[in-house]
């Protein structure tokens, strides 16, 4: 397929507003083309809003889009069929280690307002427990150092920051959309740590305070199933196009993008392509990181020791079906505050509805790797506030354990897996000691020092452990389910 023409753009890019730091699956499937709609409908006194996209690790996205002159294709896949859009919002492609002046220059011009980020969990080189920056991680202890040749997310919107400032120049709003609590917050606060910690080293002066006092950091919550694109993907749209489009991204029907509206340099019109702008996003992103991506993190987990390759397939087993509904009834909506215009068991009937969607392969391993980064924002906040509210939540400590099971890198065939994750040493060597339970509780990265020292939660992770190991997965959750009286929420 590969011998047919590339697809190509035939009309010059619009011009650069934003660079997004993060060019993905999901930004080319999300925030692309809600810019690309947005410009289409006539954005913001008719600006453009092109984004320069920038790799911070690797080739592969400026080798897709490049040669397509950055047009790319998104491919819509519902229970009715397909639905195809050309993406246009994407001007260049940058490769930050090739060349981080280069970057820099570009941050630093005054016609970027806004840096837009996709990095995942383990992008901020943060503590996800507590949120505090990691200035043990030697990528950060370079950034804190270096005057032109950052390394880090955070170390490029720092030095950046630091530059503008210096030349006189309107700080750009930064707008994290990654699946974190508070994410304005948070990176406001891992932003100012490293500009803290520089100017502590003498590079800079004041400029952590100057940070504080003039950089919007807006808060949004980000929601569209995005699963990887394969080589059939590539193949069945070279066959029905007759072009290779080697950027293609598929996606399910649904999104939601809820944002912070504080952009004081001027922001595209994402409202006109649906977006919700909105004072406070926290209930918003309470709902979606413990409802989506709590239930994501339990199917994957699970499902992927019980033989399941995608989300569909596992939630085809009545079983797990019946484990999310239960973990969503009983121990996640109790946890989380109405959000504005918002129906919570609503919105958990439609998440099941897009679990099932049959036109979308959203792979559990997939969605399982990182998990040290993500289980304290997905699992664990919910977990302590059952606890808090004298409850025992049993389902969860029963994801948590198959968690365990899986980053001892072997399924249930006794196949090797290939566990995906920052910390991926350290917890294998924890999960296959004489007490893996007690010695994965123990990293306080992750669990903190409450949950090791709760003798009722370490014994309902052990029991679930030990049932996982003797019963397997599937006769585990069948017991979960007939032994736990369902509460009312």
């Amino acid at each position: 397929m590969t011998s047919l023409p590339r697809l190509t753009r035939s009309t010059s890019p619009p011009a650069a507003g934003m660079v997004h730091l993060g060019p993905g699956a999901f930004f080319r499937a999300f925030i692309a083309p809600y810019t690309d709609e947005a410009m289409g409908a006539g954005s913001a006194n008719g600006e453009d809003w092109g984004i320069i996209a920038v790799s911070l690790k690797s080739q592969t996205a400026r080798e897709a889009l490049v040669p397509q002159r950055c047009l790319y294709t998104a491919l819509e896949r519902g229970p009715d069929g397909d639905t195809l859009r050309q993406v246009e919002a994407i001007t260049d492609v940058l490769v930050a280690p090739e060349d981080p002046r280069a970057v820099l220059d570009v941050l630093t011009q005054p016609e970027i307002r806004i840096v837009s980020l996709t990095v995942t969990e383990k992008g901020y080189c943060h503590n996800p427990r507590n949120g505090s920056l990691r200035t043990d991680h030697p990528d950060i202890a370079h950034d804190i150092a270096t005057s032109d040749a950052p390394r880090t997310a955070l170390g490029f919107l720092v030095l950046a920051l630091s530059r503008r400032r210096e030349a006189g120049i309107p700080p750009f709003t930064v707008l994290c959309c990654d699946n974190l609590p508070a994410n304005g917050a948070m990176l406001r606060q891992l932003v100012t740590e490293l500009a803290g910690q520089r100017d502590s080293a003498g590079s800079s002066d004041g400029l952590a305070k100057w940070i504080e006092t003039h950089v919007a950091f807006p808060s949004t919550m980000v929601d569209r199933i995005t699963p990887a694109t394969t080589a059939a993907d590539l193949e069945d749209f070279a066959t029905i196009s007759g072009s290779y489009d080697s950027a293609l991204v598929i996606h399910e029907p649904f999104r939601q993008w809820v944002i912070e509206d504080d952009f004081p340099q001027g922001r595209p019109g994402w409202h006109l392509a649906g977006a919700q702008m909105v004072a406070d996003v926290e209930r918003h992103e309470l709902m979606k990181l413990r409802c989506l991506n709590g239930t994501h993190s339990a199917l994957a987990y699970l499902g992927y020791l019980a033989g399941y390759e995608t989300i569909l397939d596992a939630v085809a087993n009545p079983a797990f079906k019946r484990l999310c509904e239960r973990l969503w009834q009983d121990e996640i909506l109790p946890t989380v505050p109405q959000p504005e215009g918002e129906d919570l068991p609503a919105y958990c009937a439609a998440l099941m509805s897009r679990y099932s969607n049959p036109a979308i392969q959203h792979r559990t391993w997939q969605i399982a790797m990182d998990g040290s980064q993500k289980l304290p924002q997905r699992i664990l906040g919910t977990l302590r506030d059952i606890v808090a509210a004298g409850r025992m939540p049993k389902g969860l400590c029963l994801v948590i354990a198959g968690w365990m099971r899986y980053v001892a890198g072997t399924n249930e065939a006794g196949q090797a897996i290939d566990v995906r994750d920052p910390m991926a040493d350290q917890l294998k060597v924890a999960a296959r000691s004489a007490d893996p339970v007690t010695a994965l509780l123990s990293i306080e990265a992750i669990f903190g020092s409450d949950l090791a020292s709760n003798a009722d939660v370490v014994a309902a992770i052990q029991s679930a452990y030990q049932q996982l190991l003797s019963d397997g997965v599937a006769k585990t959750v069948r017991a979960y389910l007939e032994q736990t009286p369902s509460m009312k929420c």
